[in-house]
């Protein structure tokens, strides 16, 4: 069973992006995890544009950018490697929940929050390439949260998928590129 399921076995909502990449899984999964929102202006300027909100509500979280860093880390394989998130995303500063561990991550099912997994799978291609998948997979707990979710989840849908695509070309290019040292 994949991490995404084990943490996540139901999903109101998923999302799927892939790229081939020639690296080994080891190093693209590592380059996942050192990527940061503000290593592309695109995906900096649209969660810069997701918070403008929260900041000029004056409800901002945290001073730094959305990012991975916000996420729990739920495990790592060697072909797979997932995230957890638990809020009320809709609400201007996300609604998140904090969690020190997986399990607590996975136990999690409060009534007007949703949690999301964000998953990065390598499988290895016929041609020796490595497809990486993003995929993005959320739960919504009881009907009125996943009420507010639906028109959440149209408008910020695009824009997340593009910010996907963009870090699957991070990924891409940090893992192809020639090791330092």
């Amino acid at each position: 069973m994949s991490l995404s399921l084990h943490y996540l076995p139901a999903a109101h909502f998923s999302e799927a992006h892939s790229i081939l990449i020639d690296a080994e899984p080891e190093r693209i999964l590592s380059c996942v995890e050192r990527v940061q929102p503000n290593d592309d202006p695109v995906i900096a300027r649209l969660i810069g544009l997701r918070e403008a909100p929260a900041r000029w509500a004056g409800r901002a979280g945290s001073p730094e950018p959305f990012g991975l860093q916000n996420f729990t880390p739920l495990g790592r394989t060697e072909s797979e490697l997932a995230f957890g998130l638990a809020g009320r995303f809709w609400r201007l500063d996300f609604g998140l929940v904090p969690f020190g561990e997986p399990d607590a991550f996975r136990a999690f099912d409060e009534p007007g929050f949703a949690k999301l997994v964000l998953g990065f799978e390598t499988k290895r291609t016929a041609d020796g390439r490595v497809r990486l998948t993003t995929r993005t997979r959320l739960f919504c707990f009881g009907s009125a949260a996943r009420l507010k979710m639906v028109p959440y989840w149209l408008a910020i849908r695009v824009a997340s998928g593009w910010i996907r695509q963009r870090i699957l070309r991070l990924v891409k290019t940090a893992s192809e590129a020639p090791a330092q040292g």
